[in-house]
């Protein structure tokens, strides 16, 4: 399977991508193809709803990261969502990554499946991303694998001591 792993965490080497780097090393031992993009090191702008992406085949106006991205989301079998949740929802940057996989509306998507990797600082704080990944998923037709949550993340590094670093590892080892 080719798997699509995208972090939408501003902070570089913090505990989302600790755990996407965990679930795609799993997930690659298991014999999976994966793809990893850290939105922290790319250029993502929101969608500018021109819809030039519906009369170009897919290729958005914005001549950002998210064009290359694309190439990933069009190759992938399945879509691995992590962020941090920032005041009851998903960051702000994989929020962008989302709207701007509008540009695939169009031409359709190769994608079968999906889930979410998600930390935070406060247990309880998950239901709007949750909600999100479910909607996806039923609008499209995709198999949802889940969200794993790992609430107390509250230094860089505390996903070392979750439970949940381990059941995302598990979850890629049985795919």
């Amino acid at each position: 399977m080719n798997i699509l792993v995208v972090t939408g965490s501003p902070r570089k080497g913090g505990n989302t991508e600790i755990l996407a780097d965990a679930f795609a090393q799993a997930a690659k031992e298991s014999g999976h193809e994966v793809t990893v993009r850290k939105l922290s090191r790319l250029k993502v702008g929101p969608c500018l709803a021109c819809e030039y992406c519906f009369t170009h085949d897919g290729v958005c106006v914005q001549n950002d990261d998210m064009n290359e991205i694309l190439l990933d989301v069009h190759k992938a079998d399945m879509l691995v969502l992590a962020s941090p949740i920032y005041w009851f929802d998903i960051s702000a940057q994989i929020k962008c990554f989302i709207d701007r996989m509008y540009a695939c509306a169009k031409t359709g998507f190769h994608i079968t499946s999906a889930a979410m990797l998600l930390d935070s600082g406060s247990p309880g704080v998950y239901n709007a991303a949750q909600a999100q990944l479910k909607d996806i998923c039923d609008y499209l037709k995709w198999e949802n694998k889940g969200a794993f949550t790992a609430p107390g993340m509250v230094e860089k590094g505390s996903i070392y001591q979750s439970a949940a670093l381990a059941q995302v590892r598990t979850f890629a080892e049985n795919l």
